[in-house]
Order: structure tokens, then sequence, then C-alpha cells
């Protein structure tokens, strides 16, 4: 499937070396004052090639809208974006054309389709996590028409954590971090494995704010079950932990519970959220991304015709994916919240009558 969400609604589409990636946004309410240099601003974060820590690639990422837009204000109906490719090189994956990568796709969509664009990883590639962005920026400003606000950075790299969380300080750092103290350890890590031609993992803090009691479609379409669907589906991330997540595991429950009172709740382990639905706490979701697969050691694999060969990969890849990752999960949060919004205002009848009497 290339779609999310049941009222709020985009689909991507596009290849990594492909003409050009983009996405359709479908549900998005008429009148929401379109900022395309918002949009663009969100893409110029996620954006490569601006630093020493991602691919080099260099594509600019300019978006452009093609429908849904009438002078500002969103129309109605499904709003369009596109973002031509414009620094490809193919044929730096000529020498992977009939083997498949460790740690890769190559492998899962060939035996999947009998087909797979070999460049760059094509639709695997992270390249598409652009179109969510682009998305993911219209959501915003959705949200922050409610007082909405969604913020994140690096919480961990290399087993490196952050001890304070500081975002206004990720929005410095040349890797996001949210520690000033560690981020230079953060920072060696990366080079360190750079330098030995390998990648490292790391893990996103993400917050939203103001977020009102209510969201969630219980049973089936929770907000914690929707946002751990929603950053599962980033490329190389392999776990998420709502709340406390792991920790919880390891509380009794006279710790792990929120007490609550008149003025609201004492703690939040829940990270925001009970029975599947949004208590008025911070969302708090940690997003754990995979070291990055494409490195440049040789490696052993085989070969679409069963063949074992040794190789080494070609090509501009991120020593740590996770840095890019940020805005990302951001992205994916701001889709869930507002596909919520809109799945919420049906849940009363009071709400119809505010609209319908």
């Amino acid at each position: 499937m290339n779609s999310f969400g049941l009222k709020f609604r985009f689909t991507t589409f596009g290849e990594s070396h492909g003409k050009a990636i983009g996405c359709i946004v479908d549900g998005v309410p008429a009148g929401l004052k379109i900022d395309e240099s918002f949009i663009q601003s969100e893409l110029d974060r996620r954006r490569p090639g601006q630093s020493k820590f991602t691919t080099q690639r260099k594509e600019a990422d300019r978006v452009e809208i093609l429908s849904g837009v009438f002078e500002g204000i969103s129309t109605g109906t499904p709003i369009t974006m596109i973002i031509f490719n414009k620094d490809q090189k193919s044929k730096d994956y000529s020498n992977v054309k009939e083997l498949f990568r460790p740690g890769h796709a190559d492998f899962t969509y060939w035996h999947k389709y009998g087909i797979r664009d070999y460049r760059g990883g094509g639709r695997s590639s992270a390249r598409e996590t652009a179109a969510r962005v682009a998305a993911g920026a219209i959501a915003k400003l959705m949200l922050k028409e409610l007082g909405i606000e969604i913020k994140a950075g690096i919480y961990e790299i290399d087993g490196i954590a952050a001890q304070k969380i500081d975002f206004d300080f990720a929005k410095e750092s040349i890797i996001n971090s949210l520690d000033k103290e560690v981020e230079a350890k953060q920072i060696a890590a990366i080079e360190d494995a750079k330098n030995a031609h390998d990648s490292v993992g790391g893990a996103v803090l993400v917050k939203a704010f103001n977020v009102p009691v209510g969201l969630g479609e219980p049973i089936y379409y929770k907000l914690d079950s929707k946002l751990a669907e929603a950053m599962m589906s980033i490329n190389a991330v392999k776990a998420v932990e709502i709340g406390d997540g792991i920790s919880a595991c390891k509380m009794r429950g006279s710790q792990n519970n929120d007490a609550i009172t008149l003025n609201g709740f004492e703690s939040n382990h829940s990270g925001g959220i009970l029975g599947g639905i949004s208590n008025g706490e911070e969302l708090s979701l940690k997003v754990w991304f995979k070291p990055t697969p494409s490195i440049f050691q040789e490696q052993k694999t085989i070969t679409i015709n069963n063949e074992e060969v040794t190789f080494k990969l070609k090509g501009r890849h991120d020593p740590c994916v996770a840095i890019r990752g940020v805005i990302v999960a951001e992205a994916m949060m701001a889709l869930v919240l507002a596909d919520m919004i809109l799945l919420n205002m049906g849940a009363k009848m009071e709400y119809l009558k505010k609209i319908y009497q």
C-alpha cells in the first residue's frame, strides 16, 4: 500500500532515481492557508547534502503544488505536490544490478515482484520520505490552527543518550541532538563509523504538545497503534516506544500508573495515551533506527542467479540515517494527529449539532 490515513489521507509516488517523487494529500479541509514557504522549509530540513553527516547527494528538493490550492487557500480537493529529482548518479549502482545488498529491501522486492529498480533502491529508498515531509507540512499547518505543536530531536546515537532534553538546541545542532553536553560524543561516534566505512544507529524523541483529550478510535484504530504503524513505516525504523516504553515492563503498577488530580496527571509514564485515546498530556515517542545498511566495506551476498559473491558498495549514503529521520518522524506524527482530529468530529452528537443545527 502506498497510502496512509482514513480522513486525512496521503499517497506518495516515485522512485529514488526516477524523474520525480511526490504526494497526493486528500481530506484537507477547505479554507486552510497553505504556506508554501513553510512547506519548503520543512523539506529543507530533510534535504540531503547539508553536512558531512548526511549523504552528499545534492538535491534542492524544490516542491511544486499542482492542485488543491487556489490563491494560497486549500479548496477541499486533493493537494498534489511534486519534487523533481536532479542529482541521480545511477551508474553508482551498476555493480549491484544483479545482486542483493545486505540489510536492504533488494532481496524481498525481487522475490515479491520478480523485478526491482536497483538504482538506489527505487521505491524502497529513503528518498521517498521527502514526499511524506511535504504531506506532513500540510498536516502541521492544520494542527497549528488548533494550537498543536510537534517537536523532535536526536535522543541517542550509537548508545550515547541525551541526559537533558532541549528541543531549541536540537534546531541548532548539526545532527539535531537534544543535548549539547553529549552532542560532541555523538558526532565523534558518527565520524568514527564513517571513517571505518561503516554506519551507526540512533533514536529520535518526538513529542506533541497541546493535544486535546479524545483523539484515537478504539479498538482497531487506536492513537498509539497508528502512531506506531506510522513510525514503523519509516525506512530503517526497527522499534517504537510510547511513553516509558520498554522501561514500563521493569516497573510495578504503583510506579507506572499516572496519578490523577484536579490539576491533571502527576506524571506521564503513559506517553499521553490511555486505552488508545489521548489523555491531554504530551504525546511522547522514541523511534529507533538501525544503522544505515549502505556501508562501504566488502560484504558477502548472493546474486539473482543464486551465486555467492563478495562486493563493495559505491554511492553516497548517510552514515546515520536517524539524523534526517527527525523531520520524517515529526511529519508522520502530524499526519496521524490530523487524521485523528477529523475522525474525532463524529464521536459525539453535540459535535455534529454544532455543524448542522
